[in-house]
């Protein structure tokens, strides 16, 4: 249930539960979990995947702050932090790298398009931009912020079989060659029970990380931050999270998003740009931090101020 330990470190994760003969999986209910579901039924009926992702359940304001959202919390029976982390972006980049790192799905560009785009215009919006869309390229992870996604999840599909394509047009699911595979629920801890019996009795986990990473969350100052400062938690006033590809974070040396919280300010960082570990140092302290550096370098990432 932790998605942001799974971005941060899930192959180690996976690869304990292995050594010990148990079973590690990304939850059922979850967004993650649910679009892998329909990525899989999709799959499985031969469909080209070329876009997967979900409706962002609350308004986007990346410099959403906590101080500003104490009445809304209260009246949804949350604490402030985490209804920010959801408002900023910040979940809504974990949960898409998540994924991507799962399948082999990539950001299309850094932090997302995250179109306005409603359920009957999603397949005709999160497609290539040569046929009508904003996409660079097939196969790739995404949110809406349009009426009538969220709280669902998608997976945008091709197919130019034209029978198969004649098929989806008549069962109205669209007008082709790009169609909407969509859940429109996802019932969060109501499901997990679904992910622990499959583990158990099958031995099958509901999502587990690729060996290798092909996307990362990173973060972005969401305010001035000056040197000697130390960071706090996601969600609160001073970094929310980003979604690119692996590789780009790796060259623009950006920290990952779940090494944020109690990291110190080396430089000045200026509001909207990137954590990264020339201007940032981890704590070194904690587990999660140490389990990281050792996978980068297993990866061949050089990381600058974390010897």
């Amino acid at each position: 249930l932790n998605v942001e330990a799974d971005i941060t470190i899930g192959r180690f994760l996976k690869d304990e539960a292995r050594k010990a003969g148990v079973v590690y999986t990304g939850a059922a209910g979850d967004e993650p979990a649910c679009t892998l579901e329909i990525i899989g039924f999709a799959k499985s009926l031969g469909f080209t995947i070329v876009a997967a992702g979900k409706g962002k359940n609350n308004p986007l304001k990346i410099d959403a702050m906590p101080a500003d959202y104490e009445k809304e919390a209260s009246e949804r029976n949350m604490n402030a932090r985490m209804l920010v982390e959801f408002v900023d972006g910040s979940k809504t980049a974990i949960e898409m790298v998540a994924i991507a790192n799962a399948t082999g799905l990539v950001p299309d560009v850094p932090g997302m398009h995250g179109p306005t785009a409603t359920l009957e215009e999603l397949a005709g919006v999160l497609c290539p931009r040569e046929d009508g869309g904003v996409l660079h390229r097939k196969g790739v992870v995404d949110y809406s912020i349009g009426k009538g996604v969220a709280p669902g999840v998608f997976c945008i599909i091709e197919t130019k079989h034209p029978r198969v394509l004649e098929r989806m047009i008549d069962l109205k699911v669209g007008k082709g060659p790009y169609f909407t595979i969509f859940r429109p629920y996802h019932l969060t801890s109501l499901e997990v029970p679904l992910s622990a019996a499959r583990a158990v009795v099958y031995k099958r986990a509901d999502m587990e990380p690729l060996d290798h990473p092909v996307a990362e969350a990173v973060a972005v100052a969401k305010s001035n931050l000056g040197a000697g400062q130390s960071l706090g938690m996601i969600g609160e006033n001073d970094y929310r999270g980003f979604a690119m590809t692996w590789e780009d974070a790796r060259a623009r040396g950006a920290l990952p998003l779940g090494l944020a919280e109690r990291a110190k300010v080396v430089k000045p960082v200026k509001a909207g740009d990137f954590l990264t570990y020339e201007n940032c140092v981890p704590d070194d302290s904690m587990v999660i931090t140490q389990i990281r550096r050792r996978l980068d370098q297993s990866d061949g990432r050089f990381v600058t101020n974390a010897a």
